[in-house]
């Protein structure tokens, strides 16, 4: 595996009125910064995808990235992950090369389609759209989970807690996945961090294939950044039935989301957040009428 994170020189300005800083308005010091290179994914010997992204947990970022393409939805469908051979100008392995072997029954995507992916965005638009509807194998609609709503506005603090790659740089995003109990208590299942929240989605479903958990209903799925369309049909695809934001929505997103029973949180701030689809799952007072 890769580097995560990457010491390099900086120089500081302070203008905080200082003496120090009057005196001294300019620092040079160490700084770190996450790794960002690009993964190529291959389906056998075939080119499926390049898309960048943080090293580390490739194999569940490949799988979940194939979830999220709705090639697969099972883990026997994956027969094997491994890193091709690849090195830089120093002859040191790179790990940027991810070849998947699928089962000789999947049906693979077009030949010849070669998908590009950057770190800020994935594929948007109407043939991911009629994708999520023609190949989703599960469905977030019905799933009866009820959240309370002061477990859900916990979620946010809970993932930064948990986020060791953003402590040292401040330069990823964050995606954790939660398993609510009968009695309302949310437990942290898996949290993965990537320069880009669609990666770090992928991983975490990635992880839930290979775990043998899909399709991962009664789960929360927080993320930190904005719930875009991609995210919503990302879940989607997994069965999660609530997808948690810290920002805003995209219209796109909340029309996916009413479409297919997912319930949507955006501006997700410890002590406030909207709802923009699916409103039933979240319970108010949930915990004190239990009492």
């Amino acid at each position: 595996m890769g580097r995560v994170t990457q010491r390099r020189k900086v120089h500081k300005f302070v203008l905080d009125g200082s003496e120090q800083a009057l005196e001294h308005p300019v620092r040079y010091r160490e700084d770190f910064l996450a790794v960002e290179e690009p993964l190529e994914v291959r389906l056998g010997h075939m080119s499926f995808s390049v898309t960048m992204r943080t090293p580390g947990d490739d194999f569940d970022l490949v799988a979940g990235f194939l979830v999220s393409e709705g090639v697969i939805w099972d883990p026997a469908q994956l027969i094997s992950l491994r890193f091709c051979a690849g090195e830089d100008e120093n002859g040191v392995q790179t790990f940027n090369v991810v070849e998947a072997q699928l089962r000789p029954d999947v049906v693979l995507p077009e030949t010849g389609r070669n998908v590009y992916t950057s770190s800020s965005c994935g594929i948007c638009g109407t043939d991911s759209i009629e994708a999520v509807r023609k190949s989703s194998r599960f469905s977030p609609s019905g799933d009866p989970l009820s959240v309370p709503v002061e477990v859900l506005a916990s979620l946010p603090d809970r993932l930064r807690e948990a986020q060791a790659v953003f402590d040292k740089t401040g330069g990823v995003h964050a995606a954790g996945l939660f398993r609510i109990h009968d009695d309302g208590e949310a437990e942290l299942l898996c949290l993965r961090e990537d320069v880009g929240r669609h990666n770090a989605v992928d991983k975490v479903v990635g992880w839930a294939l290979r775990e043998g958990l899909l399709p991962l209903h009664g789960t929360v799925l927080q993320v930190s950044g904005r719930a875009s369309f991609e995210l919503v049909q990302k879940a989607a695809l997994a069965g999660i039935p609530v997808l948690a934001a810290v920002s805003a929505p995209s219209s796109l997103a909340v029309e996916l989301a009413q479409e297919t029973g997912l319930t949507l949180v955006g501006f997700s701030r410890g002590t406030s957040l909207n709802v923009y689809a699916g409103s039933d799952r979240v319970a108010v007072g949930a915990k004190d009428l239990q009492g």
